[in-house]
């Protein structure tokens, strides 16, 4: 058999490509190394951009959801609280989540190999995949398995030109009393962990608690450190059991090209996480389908296929991520600027920054001057 599309990696990003795939009537599959589900490390804060456009309910699988978030930035002890009548950001349990997409692509009468590892593929009209036990062959690939990508290094991706930062978080059971304290609101603190922030997302019966640095640095960011610094500063104090997981995020997309020969790049193996709120599962599902509709659209003509796929991303993924990677840096290394800003449009700020997690704007294009309009009247109008 020979099938028209082999997704590697059953994420977000991999199980949307792969559902959209069979929906348009390729025959697909996916190939993931664990048995499903499995735990993944993430945050798992899904925001409303991507559940909006979600293409059927995933009610079952929400942990919690919140129509306010708190945004506090440590170093001047400013905090803002947005609310909208829709969840703002809804938990999930990456587990439970990325099973729930593949059932559903499954539906559509997709195969999936499990507990199957890639450990070669030869790139050609027809691709020749070989896993730990299988030889699958397969008109398109898409590399779908995160940000390390053994599938997009197998295919020719030998340079890492995407800015790869680091996070850590705990996933913690605490006592019934302080998870009462602390389970009402998400909230993002702002310079908790040096050029990044601290989250606290409450889960079903546990706390999501980490740091991350999302800007390039020469030092050690010792998020260890900073992660008990800022658990302390939240006033979180009786924990019965915790558990720590590192991991890696790309904020920004690879300048090498998102197509080789047959084998495409979407999520995080392609870079598309969001450069400033490094929240990537909205795009990781996003690329998914747009790959998987390219393919589709192209008749299963490879030129076609990579020429679509591209101009889709352009359309509006592409030059959003190219502005928020500008706009990071003016907001995680400006911060005499940015605090300067805040302190006079604090709470349009977050207003703004909540719209873009709503899906209802996005990153001003022309923010240069957007900045220095909105010093004289608001930020982000």
């Amino acid at each position: 058999m020979i099938y028209d599309v082999a997704v590697i990696g059953s994420g977000p990003s991999g199980a949307s490509a792969a559902f959209h795939a069979a929906r348009l009537g390729l025959k697909t599959l996916i190939i993931e190394k664990e048995a499903l589900p499995r735990y993944k490390t993430c945050g798992g804060g899904f925001v409303f951009r991507g559940r909006k456009h979600m293409p059927f309910d995933i009610s079952e699988v929400v942990e919690s959801e919140f129509n306010n978030v708190d945004i506090v930035f440590a170093d001047k002890n400013l905090k803002f609280k947005t609310e909208r009548k829709d969840p703002i950001i809804t938990m999930i349990m990456r587990d439970s989540f990325d099973h729930l997409i593949v059932k559903k692509a499954q539906e559509f009468g997709v195969d999936l190999l499990q507990g199957e590892t890639l450990i070669e593929i030869k790139p050609g009209k027809v691709a020749e995949l070989k896993t730990t036990n299988e030889k699958i062959k397969a008109r398109f690939v898409i590399a779908a398995d995160g940000a390390l990508s053994p599938t997009a290094k197998m295919a020719g991706w030998t340079t890492e030109n995407r800015m790869m930062c680091p996070a850590l978080e705990y996933e913690l059971e605490v006592t019934d009393e302080e998870f009462e304290n602390h389970k009402h609101s998400a909230r993002f603190d702002i310079d908790a962990a040096p050029l990044g922030y601290g989250w606290s997302f409450p889960k079903k019966k546990h706390l999501s608690v980490g740091v991350g640095n999302f800007m390039k640095t020469k030092k050690n960011p010792k998020l260890r450190e900073y992660y008990h610094k800022y658990v302390e500063s939240i006033g979180i104090k009786n924990i019965i059991t915790s558990s720590a997981h590192g991991f890696i995020i790309p904020i920004s997309p690879r300048t090498d090209g998102f197509v080789k020969q047959n084998v495409f790049l979407i999520g995080d193996a392609a870079g598309f996480a969001d450069p400033v709120t490094a929240e990537g599962i909205s795009n990781a599902i996003y690329s998914g389908k747009l790959c998987a509709k390219a393919i589709a659209e192209s008749d299963l003509d490879l030129h076609q296929a990579e020429q679509l796929y591209i101009e889709k991303l352009e359309a509006k993924m592409l030059p959003e991520l190219r502005t928020g990677v500008k706009l990071s840096k003016l907001f995680y290394e400006n911060k005499t600027l940015r605090n300067m800003m805040l302190k006079k449009f604090g709470q349009n700020f977050a207003d703004a920054m909540t719209d873009v997690f709503m899906g209802d704007r996005t990153y001003p294009h022309d923010y240069k001057k957007s900045i220095a309009r909105r010093m004289k009247k608001k930020v982000f109008l």
